[in-house]
């Protein structure tokens, strides 16, 4: 039987060898804590604290600044260094709180309680959700609390848990379904809780059969929860992608996974909501994967959000002499990185160091026109008319061609036999065109 799919897509090597078969290390940080006060989709969230005040593990230090944001927990106890502009992983320097960390992890009274969820109101669960600060944690980083509140709660028919995990080389998923993944099971039926009309859906890749396996024996019992195995393909775990090889609905980006029934967080994100309702502990940590032939000792990692990069590389052995490429995430959406002194967000998923720059080596040539890139296209659209668009800075046509449903996956630059920088063009003029429709509101 052809297990479910989308159209569309590319085989890259998926480098998971290095780290699959890694357990999760917990690495407490010895420096600083920086904690950008951005590090989610929506406004910025709002200090409470100030200049040398102390903190403890747990404590809020941020709340969210609108409806579409966060708030930040201090992720150790310590006291309140600086609040001042920080680099981040985006090139930019953003407003952060900085935390010295006093080595104690001394915790807020209460957390680590036990909660039983089945005894608390809708509302009291999303409000422990909201307050321990969490988004999406695979990479978008949207406000979890407020996907949990769509307009009509008894439209949603799915509760989609992201398993695919099908960016290359990343394995931080993958290990809390071998490890833990009790939790996964349990943070679903929290959110099943909230919507009376839905069924839980449990999404792998078929690449994945070891935690297939443990996730299948603990729901075999669950009349509202299954396992679905998929196909093995990148970018499977987009998140239109996912809904339709689950349900067979299509969405695009002027519409919300709520507009077809859904709600989909990845695995991290559902075991984080199991930790806030049922263990009252915030969002204070990333299981963090740290690969590529360019680090000495390839891991998944516990880490807490705040920690440098620069720290977690040397606690692993730092990189190998001659690394060229460092990446922030996996090589197909991740982001190139000038430097390693920068912290690792809620957003952060991995570091991927390689001794080569592939890219590099690459030697544009003229378009060919051998439709390859629009074959992998799994939003459907013409990557070579864009391009065409691109180069000429024309947004209209560059709309017209629907460029704002590119989701940026790379495909059509890893297929392209002219190896031309299509997604790093349809990038940039996605910013430009969202940024002048900001202007016109």
């Amino acid at each position: 039987m052809k297990l479910p799919t989308f159209k569309g897509g590319v085989h890259p090597d998926d480098g998971k060898k290095l780290t699959k078969d890694c357990p999760v290390q917990t690495y407490l940080p010895k420096g600083d804590l920086v904690y950008p006060l951005s590090q989610h989709i929506g406004a910025p969230a709002k200090p409470l604290v100030k200049k040398n005040d102390t903190v403890l593990m747990g404590q809020r230090i941020a709340e969210a600044g609108g409806f579409v944001s966060a708030n930040i927990v201090s992720s150790v106890s310590g006291k309140v260094k600086a609040i001042e502009p920080r680099l981040t992983v985006s090139g930019a320097k953003v407003e952060s709180i900085v935390i010295e960390n006093d080595g104690n992890y001394t915790p807020i009274e209460g957390m680590g309680q036990y909660r039983d969820y089945t005894k608390m109101s809708k509302e009291e669960i999303i409000d422990a959700v909201k307050d321990a600060g969490i988004v999406g944690l695979g990479g978008a980083g949207f406000p979890t609390h407020v996907k949990l509140m769509p307009k009509n709660p008894d439209a949603i028919d799915y509760i989609i848990v992201n398993g695919a995990e099908c960016e290359p080389y990343l394995t931080s998923d993958y290990r809390m379904m071998m490890e833990c993944p009790q939790h996964i099971v349990s943070g679903l039926k929290v959110m099943l809780q909230l919507f009376d009309h839905a069924k839980g859906v449990i999404a792998v890749e078929a690449n994945k059969p070891a935690g297939i396996k443990n996730l299948e024996e603990l729901v075999k019992n669950e009349d509202r929860i299954e396992v679905r195995t998929l196909q093995t393909k990148y970018p499977q775990g987009a998140e239109r992608n996912l809904i339709y090889a689950v349900t067979g609905r299509k969405i695009n980006s002027t519409k919300l996974p709520a507009d077809a029934g859904c709600i989909v967080d990845n695995v991290d994100t559902v075991i984080a909501i199991h930790m806030a309702v049922c263990e009252s502990t915030p969002l204070m940590r990333r299981i963090f994967t740290l690969t590529g032939n360019g680090i000495n000792q390839p891991g998944n990692y516990n880490v807490k959000i705040g920690t440098s990069y620069a720290e977690l590389v040397e606690a692993s052995g730092g990189f190998k002499d001659g690394v060229k490429k460092v990446i922030s995430g996996g090589p197909m959406m991740g982001m190139a990185l000038s430097t390693v002194d920068i912290p690792i967000m809620k957003t952060s998923s991995a570091l991927t160091c390689f001794m080569e720059d592939e890219v590099e080596k690459y030697e544009e040539t003229a378009c060919i026109r051998c439709g390859k890139c629009a074959q992998v296209c799994p939003s459907h659209v013409i990557p070579q008319k864009l391009m065409e668009a691109a180069q000429h800075y024309d947004m209209e046509r560059f709309t017209a061609l629907n460029g704002m449903e590119c989701c940026e996956c790379g495909c059509c630059t890893f297929i392209c036999p002219a190896k031309r920088p299509l997604t790093q063009a349809f990038k940039q003029m996605r910013q430009a065109v969202a940024a002048e429709r900001r202007k016109k509101k």
